[in-house]
């Protein structure tokens, strides 16, 4: 039996020990879970090979762009590590056309400090985008350009110009379209982001119908349910609380850095549920008519009973009895309160008071 034969049934036995490990009875059992541990591995492969194949295709353009570079800025714009790096350059070294001599292979001359391409082999000009890719990436592009503070509007346009022309085979000849202007609260807060600098905030709470004001350390922006937020550290608070960009009234950049606990800002999910139910929080019950069914899904709440005419009970978290009494005013009789009473109590008051002013108003026109 040769020495590979060997080894290639040890490590048979490898894998069929641990299908036996995650449940697996019997050698049927062992063989199919190591089965299945080989094609997802061989899917996990293929993925990564791939990747790799489109950056290394994708590089001796970049590095033909930016000779001279060193392997750290390198590695930081193509989002790999300087480990990775240099051993993809040392994959590109070896490929080129049949013959492999000179004039042949791809040529380079690197090192940690400097990179430059000596031989391209032909690849001069980076992969293009299929059509089904481009799409994608126009419509990626116009939805984050279209929310505060997630990218720089005057990039992302500049971008979607650079793609649409790519497509058509054809600059745009008109005027140049009107790039949206960012709120300078929003840009300011980009900055500090960029900066690692604190932020004084100005910022309107809806859930309390408040502004505040309040010193924070941001960590990140994110997407949340379609509206992007600050994740950041409140100073006032001591916690990670989130900060609707387009609530921010005013934004202040410090000269201090910022400083948010280290487990704070290494948690990505930190804030992220906005309406976690608190027992301290007051809660509304409510009776949602069929056709109004689209609160559900406008306002944090949770559906407790649904009825046979189409109409739901419903349940809200609220942080101020003035708050919620206005908000449901306004969906009128689609909406009923049903609990607790001091909330149904606000809402009658209002509305009674609502309906005393109209009536006052009747039979007065203009003189």
């Amino acid at each position: 039996m040769s020495e590979a034969a060997s080894r290639k049934r040890r490590g048979d036995n490898v894998i069929d020990a641990t299908g036996a490990r995650r449940g697996g009875t019997g050698d049927g059992a062992r063989a199919s879970e190591g089965a299945k541990d080989r094609r997802g591995s061989a899917a996990a492969s293929t993925s990564r090979l791939s990747t790799r194949l489109a950056r290394l295709l994708n590089m001796i353009p970049y590095f033909q762009a930016n000779p001279g570079i060193s392997a750290a800025e390198a590695a930081a714009e193509l989002g790999v590590s300087s480990k990775q790096l240099m051993a993809d350059l040392n994959q590109l070294w070896m490929c080129g056309l049949p013959g492999y001599g000179p004039g042949d292979l791809i040529d380079l001359s690197f090192s940690e400090e400097s990179i430059e391409v000596t031989f391209s082999a032909g690849i001069d000009r980076p992969l293009r985008l299929t059509s089904l890719e481009a799409t994608a990436l126009l419509v990626a592009l116009r939805s984050i350009a279209d929310l505060p503070g997630m990218v720089d509007p005057s990039a992302a346009h500049a971008a979607i110009a650079k793609i649409e022309s790519a497509i058509t085979g054809r600059e745009f000849a008109g005027p140049p379209l009107p790039v949206p202007v960012e709120a300078p609260a929003v840009a300011t807060v980009r900055s500090a982001l960029e900066r690692d600098h604190a932020l004084c905030l100005v910022y309107y709470s809806a859930s309390r119908d408040v502004v505040s004001e309040r010193i924070v350390d941001p960590i990140r922006i994110v997407l949340v349910d379609n509206n992007s937020y600050l994740q950041a550290w409140c100073r006032q608070a001591e916690g990670v609380r989130l900060f609707r960009l387009d609530r921010i009234e005013e934004a202040t950049e410090l000269a201090e850095p910022a400083r948010p606990p280290a487990e704070a800002a290494a948690d990505e999910t930190a804030a992220l549920d906005l309406f976690v139910d608190d027992p301290a929080v007051p809660l509304a019950r409510l009776l949602i008519r069929p056709d109004y069914a689209w609160v559900l899904e406008q306002y944090p709440m949770h559906r407790v009973t649904a009825h046979p005419d189409g109409s739901v009970e419903a349940t809200m978290r609220f942080a101020t009895l003035d708050w919620m009494a206005r908000l449901l005013l306004g969906f009128g009789a689609g909406v009923t309160v049903l609990g607790p009473a001091e909330l149904v109590t606000a809402v009658r008051e209002r509305s009674s008071s609502a309906l005393a002013a109209y009536a006052g108003l009747e039979g007065v026109g203009p003189a």
